[in-house]
């Protein structure tokens, strides 16, 4: 149940879709919202969280448009969802999954802020710590069109070894100047 949960929650979008006790990210609707609609409310909202607890976060935050619209943007704010599911940053993964959680909220699950901790204590210690750590294998990702891309969980490189089912694979797009876990 913990590989799914986790595996739920990376995705994002299947986070709250697959509904492992309703499992979805997000520390406020309104963040959540505003990163569905491209606005700059929802990337203030995870710039402090995400600088204050996880210091290599802070480097893809300040990262050029260039570097942050590239595959290598994506990565850099997957490995920043990773350490945040580790960390139990409920702020920083609801805003990057921000998409997917107003949809999964629409469709009758709960806001992040209810889900995402239930999905939390699902995945075991032990992974926590890897993902705290996690980066990501760019040669492996699939650049769908210039603002999504395909992270499969075998792209994740940890001190534990995540699969299909545990981790799930992950679509991400760049909206509004970020890049955001979104449905599949």
């Amino acid at each position: 149940m913990s590989a799914r949960a986790l595996s739920v929650l990376t995705v994002g979008a299947a986070l709250l879709i697959a509904g492992c006790s309703s499992s979805e990210g997000g520390t406020a609707l309104p963040a959540s919202s505003s990163a569905a609609t491209g606005s700059t409310t929802a990337p203030t909202t995870a710039a402090a969280p995400t600088t204050t607890s996880n210091p290599p976060s802070t480097s893809t935050q300040p990262a050029t448009s260039a570097v942050s619209s590239s595959v290598e943007g994506a990565v850099q704010r997957y490995e920043t969802f990773l350490g945040a599911i580790g960390r139990e940053d409920v702020t920083t993964v609801c805003e990057i999954a921000g998409p997917a959680a107003k949809k999964a909220e629409d469709e009758g699950f709960g806001t992040c802020e209810q889900t995402i901790p239930i999905t939390f204590q699902m995945i075991s210690a032990t992974q926590k710590r890897a993902l705290r750590s996690a980066t990501v294998d760019e040669s492996r990702i699939t650049k769908d069109s210039a603002t999504k891309v395909e992270i499969p969980a075998s792209a994740v490189k940890a001190s534990v070894k995540f699969t299909d089912s545990d981790l799930g694979d992950a679509t991400m797009e760049y909206r509004g100047g970020k890049w955001y876990v979104v449905d599949n």
